[in-house]
């Protein structure tokens, strides 16, 4: 089980509440202006209505239960990963060089900005010294697109066919794709466990990825693309890793290959 820290915790803070109303205002606007643009490849619950009350706003949002999408999965098998993590693609893809105008404008619900309260409780150590600078790397990344910002399997609807869809979009923002690829994979249970693991998934990520051209503008290298994101991997790693030490430090996605990664960063910095 993940120790209790000595500290509040992100959501016990004024801050942590203000990212939660901010996280509300970001959905609803992401259904608003960027939902329609998901094809049946990312799939996502369609907006029916939308609704701002003076102290409420309303969404209602297609039941996928009813599209079809009615299975969850408390763990996936190896396909069932391979499906989330081409949606992830094809979202990637969709939205490579969008700008963020009304979400995040640096995605993931962990990203260090939101996140000093987590920071300040690590241990002192050469990643809460290099927290900053690992951040700068990912967002100075010259691709960037739009990560959803929780792709954990909970957020992800299976049908039984083997489709994935996908919900939650309360930290949807520009970053690289990458950040979601290393949190889907930190849930796969047991963790990545060795490089020939993680070279085949981030394989099927990045095939994915650089086949769908449809939205990427022919103007951008899927060379150079795939080269930055693939070494941005273990940054995105790093990055997550650092939240985890400041919110459950012992918690059981803080394995050893994630902790070889975080070495590999640091060496690098």
């Amino acid at each position: 089980m993940p120790q209790k820290a000595d500290h509040p915790r992100g959501w016990d803070t004024d801050a942590g509440h203000l990212r939660k109303l901010q996280s509300y205002e970001v959905e609803a606007h992401w259904y608003q202006h960027f939902n329609h643009l998901c094809d049946d490849a990312c799939r996502t619950p369609r907006l029916l209505g939308y609704q701002k009350l003076d102290t409420h706003t309303l969404l209602v949002l297609e039941d996928l239960n009813g599209a079809g999408y009615d299975l969850r999965k408390q763990y996936l098998t190896t396909e069932e990963l391979h499906a989330c993590l081409r949606w992830l693609a094809v979202f990637h893809a969709r939205f490579m060089g969008s700008k963020a105008d009304g979400l995040w404008e640096v995605g993931t619900y962990w990203q260090l900005e939101t996140r000093q309260a987590e920071w300040e409780a690590m241990a002192d150590g050469p990643l809460k010294e290099k927290a900053a600078a690992i951040h700068q790397k990912l967002s100075n990344a010259r691709f960037q697109t739009l990560v959803h910002g929780d792709a954990k399997y909970a957020n992800f609807c299976f049908s039984p066919t083997g489709k994935v869809a996908a919900v939650d979009f309360q930290y949807v923002g520009r970053g690289c794709g990458m950040k979601d690829v290393a949190y889907l994979l930190s849930c796969f249970e047991g963790g990545i466990q060795d490089q020939r693991q993680e070279e085949e998934l981030l394989a099927q990520y990045l095939s994915a990825l650089c086949n769908h051209t449809t939205y990427i503008s022919p103007s951008i290298s899927l060379a150079e693309l795939e080269s930055e994101w693939r070494g941005l991997y273990p940054f995105a790693c790093a990055d997550f890793e650092r939240f985890l030490q400041g919110w459950a430090p012992g918690h059981w996605k803080s394995n050893r290959y994630v902790k070889e990664k975080v070495d590999m960063v640091i060496e690098i910095l």
